[in-house]
């Protein structure tokens, strides 16, 4: 499922990965220090989120309980081919090129970097 978040959104979901079956209560709790926002901000987000397919929820009594529809490895998947998309064209050499040449890339980075290509190389996952 490719679905486009937006920096909020993120901050939104990175809680439900963490905290499955939430409630406005409990989100608003979690956010309320880094983000400030309030309970009627996280339901507009929340509706949002539904609308896309990222939450559901279930109804508990008065309260509503969230989940993440959306898995959180297809959700980094689709913003990287997005951000790959919109900054390099596509082109993930280019990416690249332009790490290296901003030596943004340590040596750690870099074995670990050939260690995924030898992985590639041989057809491992």
């Amino acid at each position: 499922m490719k679905v486009h978040l937006s920096d909020g959104e993120w901050t939104l979901m990175n809680v439900l990965w963490d905290q499955e079956n939430s409630t406005i209560t409990e989100l608003t709790h979690a956010l309320r220090q880094e983000t400030g926002w309030s309970k009627h901000t996280i339901i507009t987000m929340l509706a949002r989120l539904e609308a896309k397919g990222a939450v559901t929820h279930t109804e508990d009594g008065r309260a509503k309980r969230y989940t993440a529809a959306l898995p959180r490895t297809d959700a980094a998947r689709s913003a990287t081919e997005h951000f790959l998309g919109k900054v390099y064209g596509g082109s993930l050499g280019l990416m690249m090129s332009a790490m290296v040449s901003s030596r943004a890339l340590s040596q750690a980075d870099i074995d670990e970097l050939s260690a995924i290509l030898e992985q590639a190389k041989e057809g491992e996952p």
